[in-house]
């Protein structure tokens, strides 16, 4: 129950709403306050009732408080009996048009619940057309709308508080109370789902083959999606959040599985996607990652780099090249990420996963001191800086393997990203650090399915090879896609990739050219399909 504080009075020519009241009075903190306030924004309804099913208050604290500022006796209409005798003092058409009703007589006087005890027009008009003396009682209005609810069926002999109370809890399961966190993950699991997005405004959406599916339930509120966030982090990440607006995190649930988060804030509310990590990686073939890959997380050192956009595999790709590591090689990786997301147990390899925010401050600290730490692999779930790439750089030309993710648009713009995230006058050494120390770097989509049963990958591929070094250091890497019309063993575009997956019939026409680059591949394809069509024929 909240601490009720002393001396705390209205002042007088101010008009203070309830809430600010019940604050001041220290039954509900600013923060209780605020997050209720933007519940009855969303869904509408009574605060004093909105507060009491947010847990913040209880119904007792609510009538002290009421007392306490009408300066009348509250009355807690579930604990009372109404005779017919009384109710019918009142027509029912009135009693709805002044939320009001009769609860006692006591002697000549008329006992009257009233969520305006102060009305002292209704008060008079009432005391004279009944010709007795009116004594008003406060009572929430929720419990008002509850009485005045159970009375329109029929009232007989009168009314019970149990009657009221009933009808109370009808009318707040008329407005669908958002699931269980839990239940909603079991629902994403069950679907098959790779992400679920929570936010204000919608039903929790999943997201399956790359589309959107609206779950079948009610619209979220603002109250709803912080309720979820608070479920889900401490007290400590919930005032790093209120700081900086987002936080990533994973989790374990039991029975459930694990996942990625994201909690962020838009337009003032909370929101937040969940992102499912299988507990066991797939296969290379289920992941339709093809064989050299294999081959390329073997090597002893040199840096691997992986790009794609969001929601498209690329920490599912580290992932498997860690395990490929660790079920062949005896050696040390460290990984840097943020979140953890797959977790790898020690199998010939021992694999060290540091958290970052947790177990090191950012990847350029983590990767500072990474040395002292004799790693054979590092692993760095996305680098962001000039710095993190000079050191990675350095690594992998002196004996180790770097394997990370980059945002860039395909397997040769990595490359160029890389080096313009340096000054001018470092732009050379880069390019000659990374002709030396690059292996390959692996552009990739996921596609939907064309029989709409998950999603299949789809890769680019640029091998480091003595005439790709040689166009790195010569400052001529756009002319690899310009020049490149076939597919080789050393760059094999997207679009290559694409349209043969679509010659095989794994994706559809359209699904395959959302990601093209040059559509005419696709279309030769489309023309090479339709003659083998009508040969077969």
């Amino acid at each position: 129950m909240a601490k009720e504080s002393s001396g705390a009075k209205s002042i007088p020519g101010r008009k203070h709403r309830l809430g600010e009241l019940m604050m001041e009075y220290g039954y509900i903190s600013e923060e209780q306050l605020e997050t209720a306030l933007k519940r009855q924004m969303h869904d509408g309804g009574q605060l004093g009732s909105i507060l009491i099913d947010m847990g913040y208050i209880g119904v007792d604290d609510l009538l002290k408080f009421l007392g306490k500022h009408f300066e009348v006796k509250p009355v807690n209409l579930f604990s009372i009996n109404i005779s017919q005798h009384v109710l019918d003092m009142i027509p029912q058409e009135k009693m709805r048009t002044l939320r009001v009703l009769p609860v006692r007589l006591e002697g000549h006087e008329l006992v009257l619940a009233m969520v305006a005890p102060q009305d002292f027009m209704t008060i008079n008009d009432l005391g004279f057309s009944l010709g007795m003396k009116i004594r008003p009682v406060v009572t929430p209005s929720f419990m008002m709308e509850a009485a005045l609810q159970s009375l329109a069926g029929g009232y007989g002999d009168g009314i019970s508080g149990e009657v009221i109370r009933r009808t109370a809890e009808a009318l707040s399961l008329r407005i669908e109370k958002a699931p269980k966190l839990k239940s909603l993950l079991e629902e994403m699991v069950k679907q098959g789902a790779s992400d679920m997005f929570i936010s204000a405004g919608a039903p929790p959406s999943l997201k399956i083959s790359n589309q959107l599916k609206r779950m079948p339930m009610g619209v979220l509120s603002p109250a709803d999606c912080e309720k979820y966030a608070r479920e889900l982090l401490s007290d400590e990440q919930w005032r790093l959040f209120q700081t900086e607006n987002d936080f990533e995190m994973a989790l374990n649930v039991k029975e459930v599985g694990r996942f990625r988060i994201a909690l962020y804030k838009q337009r003032n509310t909370v929101s937040i996607a969940f992102r499912s990590l299988p507990e066991v990686l797939p296969s290379m073939e289920a992941l339709c990652l093809p064989d050299w890959i294999h081959d390329f997380a073997l090597k002893p050192q040199g840096l691997i780099m992986v790009c794609g956009p969001a929601g498209h595999g690329k920490s599912t790709t580290l992932a498997k090249m860690v395990d490929i590591i660790n079920d062949n090689r005896r050696c040390n990786i460290i990984s840097l990420e943020d979140p953890v997301e797959y977790l790898h147990k020690h199998k010939k390899s021992n694999v060290n996963q540091r958290e970052v925010g947790r177990d090191c401050d950012t990847f350029h600290d983590g990767l500072r001191s990474i040395f002292r730490q004799s790693p054979d692999v590092i692993v760095v779930g996305e680098m962001r800086d000039k710095e993190s790439f000079e050191i990675a750089l350095r690594a992998a030309h002196t004996g180790h393997l770097v394997i990370s993710t980059v945002h860039a648009d395909n397997s040769t713009g990595i490359i160029e990203r890389v080096i313009n995230m340096f000054p001018a006058h470092q732009q050379n050494l880069i390019r000659s650090l990374l002709a030396a120390s690059l292996l390959c770097t692996i552009s990739q989509r996921l596609i939907p399915r064309r029989d709409g049963k998950g999603l299949v990958l789809a890769v680019e591929k640029f091998i480091n090879s003595y005439r790709m070094k040689n166009l790195i250091r010569e400052e001529k890497t756009h002319m690899i896609r310009t020049q490149m019309q076939t597919a080789t063993d050393e760059f094999v575009p997207l679009d290559f990739s694409l349209a043969d997956l679509y010659s095989r019939g794994a994706v559809t026409f359209e699904d395959a050219a959302r990601y093209m680059e040059n559509i005419g591949t696709l279309q030769n394809a489309s023309i090479q399909n339709g003659y083998l069509a009508a040969r077969e024929g």
